[in-house]
């Protein structure tokens, strides 16, 4: 069965031109026209993956992401004119897990929906679960606990933490770390895993500000102690 890619924009050009070119690879996609009609549209189709341009009408980018989050986990990767770092890292806050700067290119961002979909696709056959301390990780259900308490985690999010706690006491650089959550590192933005990570500390830290878990090594990167 083909995944389902909603694409939320209200330039019509460009919802026609990326929905023409993601069916001729084998996607089967639906449109919207402003944010109200995305949060409508991605209640009733439930897409796999949700490709979302920042400024429309209606309801922007940033608005629907602080609702659609609080009912679903589902990717979502931004399409961005927005040149200013800030606005990327405000959508990366909220919830989104990429983002693709305009003018982009076709191949560019089709092989990011892969990268996305290929990391949030769930295998029959792992059943890995990963417990340290008070957080415990389960990769078949895709699910995180932190102090017994469940915790919302978004796809980006829920794979920076498996593969951190999946070697704990080791240093991952933030390059290294892109890389594993985005599949690739494209425009390389180091920064993003600086936002995952404090969002992170957020959810599963007792004083975030204090982190027991998720620790800093400076100017190098991050590693989950070891306990």
């Amino acid at each position: 069965m083909p995944k389902t890619i909603l694409v939320a924009d209200d330039k019509a050009n460009v919802r026609n031109l990326v929905r023409d070119y993601l069916e001729a690879e084998g996607f089967r996609v639906v449109i919207a026209a402003n944010g109200r009609e995305a949060l409508y549209t991605a209640r009733q189709e439930k897409p796999d993956l949700i490709l979302l341009d920042i400024m429309m009408p209606e309801m922007t980018g940033y608005d629907f992401i602080k609702t659609y989050r609080k009912e679903q986990g589902t990717p979502i990767i931004l399409l961005t004119a927005k040149l200013d770092e800030t606005d990327k890292v405000l959508g990366l806050e909220l919830g989104a897990d990429d983002y693709v700067t305009k003018p982009f290119g076709m191949k560019e961002l089709v092989a990011r929906i892969n990268a996305v979909l290929r990391r949030t696709g769930t295998s029959a056959q792992v059943h890995e679960s990963i417990s340290i301390g008070e957080i415990h990780i389960d990769k078949a259900s895709h699910t995180a606990t932190s102090f017994e308490q469940p915790v919302n985690l978004t796809p980006s999010e829920f794979d920076l933490l498996y593969t951190l706690m999946s070697a704990p006491g080791r240093v991952f650089s933030r390059s290294e770390l892109l890389l594993k959550v985005q599949g690739t590192t494209f425009e390389n933005v180091e920064r993003t895993i600086d936002v995952h990570i404090r969002n992170l500390r957020a959810k599963i830290e007792r004083d975030p500000s204090r982190p027991e878990y998720i620790e800093t090594v400076f100017g190098v990167g991050y590693r989950f102690s070891a306990q």
